[in-house]
């Protein structure tokens, strides 16, 4: 499975990859929502891990992106997010086309029942 991470924590994004690499997946990290749209604009993921709050281009902004160019079903994207996100808002996005959401921070349980989930739906 190839996971996209979009977080401009640092640290994030490195527990994010030792997740993933420890399960024999492919990670690849960017620190920003430009070069996220820009990264699922380009390539195919597995799962896109999207932090929402981030400064300049956050993550509703990189949906919104999507959803404006018809991507946002592209490839699954589960919200990875420690903001005070409300359930409505959630709701929104996933009516928008988002897979699912991870609250931070998430025991890395949390992290690879959400990717074996994604693999199982990839398959059917």
């Amino acid at each position: 499975m190839k996971v996209l991470g979009i977080d401009d924590n640092e640290d994030i994004n490195k527990y994010l990859k030792s997740v993933a690499q420890s399960e024999g997946h492919t990670f690849v990290q960017v620190n920003n929502g430009v070069d996220g749209l820009t990264k699922i604009r380009n390539e195919d993921f597995d799962l896109v891990l999207l932090d929402i709050a981030m400064p300049d281009f956050s993550g509703k902004d990189v949906l919104d992106a999507l959803a404006k160019d018809g991507l946002i079903k592209k490839q699954p994207i589960v919200l990875f997010t420690a903001s005070s996100i409300s359930d409505n808002e959630i709701n929104e996005m996933i009516s928008m086309g988002v897979h699912s959401c991870i609250r931070k921070p998430a025991p890395v349980d949390t992290i690879l029942d959400t990717l074996e989930k994604i693999i199982a739906e990839s398959k059917n």
